[in-house]
């Protein structure tokens, strides 16, 4: 058995094999892929890695696995250790600054910019894959297919994926910690205490499609319940969607998909690169697994130098914003329509209609010319605090409360504070801060788009 001291879960104990497969190449990688992508751009101090996250996330699946084990008769112990596995190396796969890299697979096509796929094929095969053999022949690939959601759901994948699993019960604590900020505080010792495990019915529309064990919560836990889904529901806009962080990242996409446009294109030479950096080798080769884990967020920041010295005009204007934190500047539309139409009209279909309206108008106006850095970058994201019944794929996506009767009821049913939460919906448009004919013209277009709706 080793030890490893974490500061935000205490003493993590990791028996042989598991030891070992922290020692590969893929999961040691980790350590230079931060969990929070570009946050310290706001908040200096959420450094923290993916490799961090991994153990925290192992060590809280291991108390939800003693959750199963009280509950669950007869107890199954392989179950159980593939889905603690699973929870070890659930995040192999991530890219340099995480979901901000997927981007840039899916504006490309680079599949393995998609980390689930990297995951599973990192537990699959390679030097993961070697290391579970110990634990038995189909072991990596019964892990494999919990990381991937390809296996039969159950109590046990419950711990790795779920409302109530280990991942998310790690990251909201441990980002908001890193990130320092004072809310989104969720009583994990109360919630962990009143956890039971209990036979759920499941159907589509007026049919039934039987039972599935999963995580409930007893009655007392119901306070506690509603300030789990508000804490994650606020570490959205405060955090994970922060209008800066959100920013960098439109930059560092911008960024990368240049890079591997010219490299794909054959001229290396405009990127400031050599042609044995791991980026250009990426850009090459997208389906070679050895060229996608070559990269990590160390490898991008050593190569804004290079870059920030490019022939290219706009690769090189873009290298040196993120290089120097000189970020675009924000234009948030449903701000824009809360001033104008009320705080009530923000999430309504009509504000989604402007914003579609006023996101297509801004695209035809600043197509990208050739050569330069874009003049205009939109994002919008849409975040559910907690989905009705209607729309989760069953109830491992919901969280039950089980009543003084002895009944199980969605938490939405149960408490009217989740039940009126409405989706968090963002709309920004980010500009040059010198460019005034930029920023002039956005706003002449957010402002005629509202006005019409006004009128």
């Amino acid at each position: 058995m080793h030890d490893i001291i974490d500061f935000n879960v205490g003493d993590v104990h990791l028996e042989r094999v598991l030891w070992r497969v922290i020692q590969t190449r893929p999961f040691q990688r980790l350590r230079r892929v931060k969990q929070l992508g570009f946050s310290d751009f706001v908040y200096p101090g959420a450094t923290h890695s993916r490799l961090l996250h991994s153990l925290g996330v192992f060590h809280t699946a291991r108390i939800l696995m003693d959750v199963v084990r009280k509950y669950t008769h007869p107890f199954e112990s392989a179950k159980a250790d593939q889905a603690l596995a699973a929870a070890l190396v659930h995040d192999v796969g991530h890219g340099p600054f995480s979901h901000a890299f997927e981007d840039v697979g899916r504006r490309l096509g680079l599949k393995l910019a998609d980390h689930e796929l990297v995951s599973e094929t990192l537990i699959r095969n390679g030097e993961i894959s070697a290391e579970f053999k110990e634990l038995g022949s189909g072991f990596a690939d019964d892990v494999a297919d919990i990381v991937s959601g390809n296996g039969s759901s159950s109590v046990y994948s419950a711990v790795v994926s779920s409302q109530f699993d280990a991942d998310r019960l790690d990251y909201m604590r441990r980002d908001r910690m890193m990130a320092g900020t004072e809310h989104s505080g969720i009583d994990f010792e109360w919630l962990i205490q009143n956890l039971e495990v209990a036979d759920v019915a499941y159907g589509v529309d007026e049919t039934s499609l039987g039972q599935v064990q999963t995580f409930v919560l007893g009655p007392k836990a119901i306070f506690a319940a509603e300030a789990y889904v508000l804490g994650l529901f606020q570490l959205y806009p405060t955090v994970y969607f922060h209008k800066a962080t959100r920013g960098a990242e439109k930059l560092y996409v911008e960024l990368l998909a240049r890079a591997v446009t010219l490299v794909r294109d054959g001229s290396t030479k405009m990127t400031g690169l050599a042609a044995s950096h791991p980026l250009v080798k990426f850009a090459k080769d997208p389906e070679n697994i050895d060229c996608a884990i070559a990269l990590d967020d160390t490898v991008v920041w050593g190569a804004l130098s290079l870059m920030a010295d490019a022939k290219d005009e706009c690769l090189a204007t873009l290298a040196k914003r993120l290089r120097d934190r000189k970020l675009y500047k924000c234009i948030d539309v449903r701000t824009c329509i809360a001033h104008e139409k009320g705080d009530a009209a923000v999430g309504s279909p009509e504000a989604d209609r402007v914003c579609a309206d006023i996101r297509d108008e801004i695209a035809a106006w600043s197509d990208p010319q050739t050569g330069s850095a874009p003049r205009a970058l939109v994002d919008q994201q849409t975040r559910s605090p907690y989905k009705k019944i209607t729309e989760t794929k069953g109830p491992l996506d919901q969280i039950n409360i089980r009543t003084d009767g002895g009944h199980l009821v969605d938490l939405a049913q149960r408490s009217k504070v989740v039940a009126e939460l409405q989706a968090y919906k963002l709309f920004r448009v980010y500009h040059d801060g010198d460019d005034f004919e930029a920023k002039s013209k956005i706003k002449q277009i957010v402002d005629a788009r509202i006005t019409k709706w006004q009128q």
